[in-house]
Order: structure tokens, then C-alpha cells, then sequence
């Protein structure tokens, strides 16, 4: 694949520098009156093949070439210049509401198709547009929220982004040890969940024979993955991370064979990807897979973060609208504003039952308008047909650990028995699927209907400030998702 990944390019390279004789000076002269906006404008013009693709290349390079303003300004001549023309609109709508038929339709289909999405397209003949016009989005997302209209230049591009990565054109890869070092350097940039601390780390991640990594990658974005998933097979269902990553290595056959697949970390590398899922397509197949290669693996679990945990216990503890907490709680629980209570902590701690009832109530009652958990690993993990296993005291006792979720983790397990099940009592009545000891610890609604904070108002919360550097140090959200 890679082979032929590199001879299109190189094929188009040819065809685009030698497209550019055909181009007007005023165009291609790299002088300053060279602009950006003159060469969209050219090519959109419908010109021969081969000038279309010297033309895309030079809009790419110019545009790398722009600082933030200019970027800023050149998706506003986008949004201006280059969309749908009004009047052939409401001429189709007034043809098809006088006449509906096929003809009148796809007439009106023709006339509110955004011309940016050709634009973008064309754009895409150049050799390597795919990754620019991803890193393109990137920028666009990064602009601050004020200017609405740029809004629909983002909705062109997720359209044409998410035919461009559907998972036809996914390929899964086993990442080891012996993979390109190019590829391994990304691992290390890219993770999201638990910090790779240099290739020494990362070895340990990959090179045992009890750990796996896999991810997915297009072909035309060669040695970028988009995401990745780092597995490890162990014999039981593990309570915490540091049991996965401060494990020592092992050999084949240096202990019993496996019988649990735990993923516990899930990254997204591209940024200007967001919103398009690969995570449930990537789990799915991982279990498959492993199920394959080792029949014995009887147990699929996550082992994953609460992000947004402490946040809404911080909510509940200066509003407690649903009588969640009894004075004793808000007692014990008053004990989490000392940085240092980790220390020293076991399963005898006193915040040990009020902390695992309290967050079995936020992963089963806490709901968004829409009647989805509040918590966004569960969302996603519940979305795919998982089951909310367990819920660990002294999961994640790193600094960022401590901070976003009080040191718990929870356990999501994937019964392939069961997924399409789970995953439609999700999708259709919201329904969280989860185990017996989940349910039995949770606090149930007390007032009637929950009235806790919902995602936006969690995510409008003031950050919780990093705890001092006596705290245990450190080793997830939609941009990069973590298990």
C-alpha cells in the first residue's frame, strides 16, 4: 500500500508541476500579487485537469504560508464568495413546490449543494491535500467561537471529511515494537490518556508479549495514525493503572495464558478529525481480532478515566438538589480538599463508601437533556454496547487522577453476547447497562427527577486547580478521547 501511496503522489506531483505552464502569470507569478483568493477563484473555473492540480498545490502552499489572520481572513472569503447562489435557490424551491417531481428535486438538491464542497474536492487532486485539508480544519477549530459564520464552512468540511475516513477506507494495523520509529514518535505525541514518558516507556507498552496496540490508518495519510488503542492481556479484571503500567515484563510463555483483554487507553491523533467516531469501529474489531488470535480470552474490559467526576461532585456538594448527602457525607467528604488524603489511604478509608455510592449515582442518574450520562467515556463506551462493570477506589492516584475524579476508574465490559443488546436500549430509552454491584452501591434519586448540572453546564464549571507538588505525580475529553 505504501508503495502505491507514494507513486500516485509522485504522479501527481508531475502532473501538477507541469500543469503550471498552462497557468497565467498573474496567477503562479510568486510575487505579491500573488493571492490566494484569485487562485480559488481559478479554481473554480472549471480550467483542464492538469492546471487544476498545479493550481490546488499552489493554494495549499500559499495558505501554509499565512499566519493566523490570514487564515482567518481566507476562511471568511470561503464562507463569502464561494457558497450557493440565492436566487437559483429560491428559484428551485419555487419550481419543486409548484411542480414537485425527480427533476424539480434534484434541481433544488443541485442549488443548495455548497460550492465550497467542490472547492474542496478539486482542492484534494494535489499530492498530499488529504492531510492538509485536515490540518486546514484543525485551524478552523481553533478559531474562537465568534464568528458563527464560519460555522458553515466547518459543516462543508466534516460532510466531505466523513466520506473521506468512513471505515471502507480504515486500515487496522498491529503497532510493536518493530514498527517505523516514525510511527512510534506519533504514539508518544499522541496519547491522551496516560503520558508515554519516552521510548523506554513506550517499549514497555509494546514489546512484552502480553501487551498489544492497534490503530487505524488511511492511505492518504501515510505513518499518521488516526487512532490507536493500547491493550493489555492479563488474568483478571485490573482495578487500577498502575497494575497495567508499573507491571514487569513478560516473556511468552513465562505465566499462564491470558484470559482478559483490558484497553486502557484510546487516543485520537487528528485533531482536525473531530467528530468523526472511529473508537466504537476500532473496539469492535480489536475484540474480534483478539478473540481470533487468542481463543482463551473469554473477558473484553476497558479500564478508563471519569473525567468530569469531581466537577460534578463539586456541583452537588454546594447544591445538593436531590438530599444526595447526609451531614456525616459532607463530613468525610469535606476530608477531599486536602491534597494530601491519598496518602496513606486503603480500602478502610472512610471516603472509600461515600465516594463509590456517590459516583454510581453520577454514572446512573446524572443525565443530559437528552437523557445521556453526564460523563463522556460513558457515553461513548455505553454508545458502543458496553456494560458498566465496576467502579475502582484507587484507580488513578496521579496528580491528574486525583484532580478529575477523586482517584477512581471504572471498568466498561464489552460480552460480544451482549453489545447489540446494550447498544439499542442506549440508543432508543438511554438506558446504562450495568452490573448488579454497580447498581446495589449507587444512591438512588431522592426528589423526584434529577435536576443535576447537565455536559455544558460541567463544562462551564471553573477549572479545579492542579493540587501542589506534594501530590502523587502525574503520569481524556472529545477531541481526544480516552477509554
Amino acid at each position: 500500500m505504501a508503495v502505491n501511496v507514494s507513486f500516485l503522489q509522485e504522479l501527481l506531483s508531475s502532473v501538477a508541476e507541469q500543469g503550471r505552464q498552462y497557468l497565467p502569470r498573474a496567477l503562479v507569478g510568486g510575487g505579491p500579487e500573488e493571492d490566494i483568493t484569485a487562485l480559488s477563484a481559478a479554481l473554480m473555473s472549471g480550467r483542464g485537469e492538469a492546471s487544476g492540480v498545479a493550481i490546488a498545490r499552489r493554494i495549499l502552499d500559499l495558505y501554509r504560508e499565512l499566519d493566523a489572520d490570514g487564515r482567518r481572513d481566507f476562511f471568511r472569503y470561503l464562507v463569502e464568495h464561494i457558497k450557493p447562489d440565492e436566487q437559483m435557490v429560491e428559484q428551485a424551491a419555487a419550481a419543486y413546490v409548484t411542480g414537485p417531481s425527480e427533476a424539480t428535486l434534484k434541481a433544488l438538491q443541485k442549488a443548495v449543494e455548497s460550492p465550497r464542497q467542490e472547492f474542496f474536492r478539486r482542492l484534494n487532486l494535489a499530492p498530499g491535500a488529504t492531510a492538509e485539508i485536515v490540518a486546514m480544519r484543525r485551524d478552523l477549530l481553533r478559531l474562537p467561537k465568534a464568528e458563527p459564520s464560519l460555522a458553515a464552512l466547518d459543516t462543508d468540511l466534516m460532510h466531505l471529511l466523513q466520506s473521506w475516513f468512513n471505515r471502507g477506507f480504515l486500515v487496522l494495523r498491529r503497532i510493536d515494537w518493530q514498527t517505523p520509529a516514525a510511527i512510534l514518535e506519533k504514539l508518544i505525541q499522541y496519547e491522551a490518556v496516560h503520558e508515554i514518558k519516552g521510548f523506554d516507556d513506550l517499549r514497555r507498552r509494546l514489546d512484552p508479549a502480553d501487551r498489544r496496540c492497534f490503530g487505524f490508518f488511511h492511505p492518504s495519510l501515510v505513518d499518521e495514525p488516526l487512532i490507536f488503542v493500547e491493550v493489555a492481556l492479563t488474568g483478571d479484571i485490573p482495578g487500577s493503572i498502575h497494575s497495567v503500567l508499573g507491571e514487569a515484563r513478560k516473556t511468552a510463555g513465562a505465566s499462564p495464558a491470558p484470559t482478559t483483554a483490558v484497553f486502557y487507553s484510546i487516543s485520537n491523533c487528528q485533531e482536525g478529525l473531530k467528530g468523526i467516531s472511529f473508537g466504537n469501529f476500532l473496539i469492535k474489531q480489536v475484540v474480534e481480532d483478539l478473540a481470533r488470535e487468542q481463543p482463551q480470552l473469554k473477558t473484553f474490559v476497558t479500564l478508563s478515566p471519569v473525567p468530569t467526576f469531581a466537577r460534578w461532585l463539586d456541583r452537588v456538594m454546594a447544591d445538593d438538589q436531590e438530599g444526595l448527602l447526609t451531614d456525616l457525607d459532607r463530613h468525610i467528604l469535606h476530608e477531599l480538599k486536602d491534597p494530601g488524603w491519598v496518602e496513606g489511604a486503603d480500602d478502610e478509608e472512610p471516603l472509600r463508601n461515600p465516594l463509590l455510592a456517590l459516583a454510581a449515582h453520577y454514572f446512573l442518574y446524572a443525565k443530559t437533556g437528552d437523557r445521556r450520562p453526564v460523563d463522556p467515556v460513558a457515553r461513548f463506551h455505553l454508545g458502543n454496547g458496553a456494560r458498566l462493570e465496576r467502579i475502582n477506589w484507587l484507580g488513578d492516584i496521579s496528580e491528574k487522577g486525583l484532580r478529575e475524579a477523586h482517584g477512581l476508574m471504572v471498568n466498561y465490559r464489552y460480552d460480544l453476547k451482549e453489545i447489540e443488546r446494550n447498544h439499542e436500549a442506549y440508543a432508543n430509552d438511554g438506558e446504562v447497562t450495568a452490573s448488579r454491584a454497580v447498581r446495589q452501591m449507587a444512591k438512588p434519586p431522592t426528589n423526584g427527577k434529577p435536576k443535576l448540572p447537565a455536559t455544558k453546564a460541567l463544562l462551564q464549571l471553573p477549572s479545579r486547580s492542579r493540587a501542589p507538588d506534594k501530590a502523587p505525580a502525574a503520569s481524556e475529553k472529545d477531541g481526544k478521547k480516552g477509554t
